[in-house]
């Protein structure tokens, strides 16, 4: 009896992370087609809290991979 329930609880944990792991696929897939709405929308509560207008100009006139490109050359903070 006892080692039909342990292999219940890992059944279920293994449930459990297949679960967890779509979960995270369809986040990856909708963040990278939604990307640059988002980023866009980032932009302007970045204006609405007082941020520069030129660079949400630029970052959201920039595409999604070219914009990755340059934060992994740059870093996630550049000097500019």
């Amino acid at each position: 009896m006892n080692r039909k329930l342990r292999r219940k609880e890992g059944q279920t944990l293994v449930e459990y992370i297949i679960l967890v792991v779509i979960i995270a696929i369809a986040v990856i897939a909708i963040a990278g087609v939604f990307s640059d709405r988002i980023r866009s929308m980032f932009g302007g509560a970045t204006l609405e809290l007082g941020g520069e207008q030129d660079k949400v100009n630029e970052a959201t006139q920039t595409e999604s991979k070219d914009f990755l490109k340059q934060v992994n050359k740059d870093g996630p903070i550049s000097g500019n």
